[in-house]
Formats: C-alpha cells, sequence, structure tokens
C-alpha cells in the first residue's frame, strides 16, 4: 500500500522529483543513491542523453536506472526523462529569443535607453528587496565565522557566477585574507579545488542551470569533511544537498536577463564581514 506521504508528494514537475529525492533519498541503497548524485548534477544530460550513456557517465549499469526510477514511483527511465525534457523546455531562452522578448515590449524604440535602463533597474531593486526580506541573517554571522577561522578560502563559481567568486578573490585579497579563486582553465577545476585541507572553507555559487563542474567540486570537499559554503537560489539545488551551510539568492529579471545585484550584495557582505571577524584585535 502506497504511504501517505508518497501520495501527496508532487512528482510530475521537476522541482517534485527533487522534493521525492530529498524524502527518499538517504533510504535508497548505494548505487540508486549513485544515480541520484548523478541526475541532480547533471539535468541536462539526464535530458538529452541515452539511457545507455547516462549509466555510463554516472558508473552504474543501466538496469540501475530503472531500479532508480521505479524507487520513485516512476514507470521506468523513459518517464523519468520526460520530467528533465520538460524542465530542459523551460530554461530561460537563448540570448536571441531574450533580446526578440524586449522589443517586443519595446525595448527597441526610440527610448530605448530609458526602458532598458528603467527594467534592469527594478529588477536589481526587487532582487535586494528580495534578499532583505528572506535571508537569514543568523546563517550570514555563521557563514562569516567559518571564513574568519578558516586557514584559506577556496572560491567556486562559473559562467556567470565566475564573476561573483573573481570579485570576492580581489576583495579577500585586498582585505588581507587568504584566498585562492578555482578558475577551472584547461578543465582542471576538481583539481585546483583538491588543495582544500582540513581548517580550510569552500565557497560554492551556483544558480539554475546549475554548473556540475561546481556541483561537483562541493560535492568532493563536503565528502571530505571540508566545510562548504553554497551561495544558490533554492532549496532545491543540487549544492544544496553538498555544503554545511547554504544562503539563499532568488534574483529578478528584466526580459529574462537575471540582475546579480542581490548576489553580489551578499558577496560584499560576506567579504567585509569576514575581514572585520579575522581582525587580530576583533
Amino acid at each position: 500500500m502506497t504511504s501517505p506521504v508518497q501520495q501527496d508528494t508532487p512528482r510530475d514537475d521537476f522541482d517534485g522529483f527533487v522534493a521525492l529525492l530529498r524524502e527518499r533519498g538517504p533510504s535508497l541503497p548505494k548505487r540508486l543513491r549513485q544515480v541520484a548524485d548523478y541526475a541532480l548534477a547533471n539535468p541536462d544530460d539526464m535530458a538529452l542523453n541515452t539511457a545507455a550513456q547516462v549509466a555510463q557517465q554516472a558508473g552504474v549499469q543501466a538496469s540501475t536506472l530503472v531500479r532508480f526510477a521505479q524507487a520513485l514511483d516512476y514507470s521506468g527511465f523513459s518517464e523519468l526523462q520526460q520530467l528533465f525534457r520538460s524542465r530542459l523546455r523551460q530554461q530561460f531562452p537563448d540570448y536571441r529569443e531574450r533580446l526578440a522578448a524586449l522589443r517586443d515590449e519595446g525595448a527597441a524604440g526610440p527610448n530605448m535607453a530609458q526602458v532598458l535602463l528603467d527594467g534592469f533597474v527594478e529588477a536589481s531593486r526587487s532582487s535586494l528587496t528580495r534578499l532583505q526580506t528572506t535571508v537569514r541573517y543568523r546563517d550570514i554571522d555563521k557563514a562569516t565565522d567559518l571564513l574568519a577561522e578558516a586557514e584559506t578560502i577556496i572560491l567556486v563559481g562559473a559562467r556567470r557566477m565566475f564573476a561573483v567568486v573573481s570579485y570576492l578573490a580581489y576583495a579577500f585579497g585586498k582585505l588581507g585574507i587568504r584566498a585562492v579563486l578555482v578558475d577551472n582553465i584547461a578543465a582542471l577545476g576538481p583539481e585546483q579545488a583538491a588543495i582544500a585541507r582540513k581548517g580550510d572553507v569552500v565557497i560554492a555559487v551556483s544558480c539554475a542551470p546549475y554548473t556540475p563542474t561546481t556541483v561537483g567540486i562541493a560535492a568532493q570537499a563536503h565528502a571530505k569533511g571540508i566545510p562548504v559554503i553554497a551561495i544558490t537560489d533554492s532549496a532545491l539545488s543540487p549544492l544544496a544537498q553538498h555544503c554545511s551551510l547554504w544562503l539563499e539568492v532568488e534574483e529578478a529579471d528584466y526580459g529574462a536577463f537575471r540582475s546579480m545585484s542581490a548576489t553580489f550584495a551578499l558577496a560584499m557582505t560576506l567579504a567585509v564581514g569576514t575581514a572585520e571577524k579575522a581582525r587580530p584585535d576583533a
């Protein structure tokens, strides 16, 4: 008989799948847990690759994918894969589509400069207001406590979030805080991050669509017992299960171009707060 919890758990969209996985994940066998970790870190590959390719990349047999799907009440891997494909279709449109949408809203007219600036300023204002109303200040305090005591801070982020960790590397350097930026040149990010040792702290930054390399590095550090502070956009983020502490930042967008204002405000808060707590006379 299906339990009431299982009946009430939504699973017809990606967020429902993640919520269900959070619920049942701890009780899954080791191999199924391995598939779960791969699925959360590589949702695009789950959507686009064949079962054989997914199994090979996850390091399991193809039959394990079927058992994983059925453990979560799906009929098989094909039904589960449809969920990942739906998620992919719902992702932000590509940049040409975004520009076309803005033109349709009048951004290409005679007042283009004002329309664009007003739109992006309003998105930034919305992001900052949301951060102020949803942030848990005690978690920021915990994060700066960890960072102030760290021997070295390892900074991990990619794509648009690389700008955030680059700023943190700059700010920590100017403030006299030892930090290492993982730049992933030549795809050596995991090897660069492997320098993390006991006494260090990792900051990992990633938002949807989550960067597999960032998630993988965070998971590796977390498994080694190294504290990981995640900056991400949801409790359902794959980073949230591979960290000691996560800070949520959900950015607003204008024409599907997402703001970065709240993320940078939080990064600045962490940098300055860490430096203040790390003062010899603090």
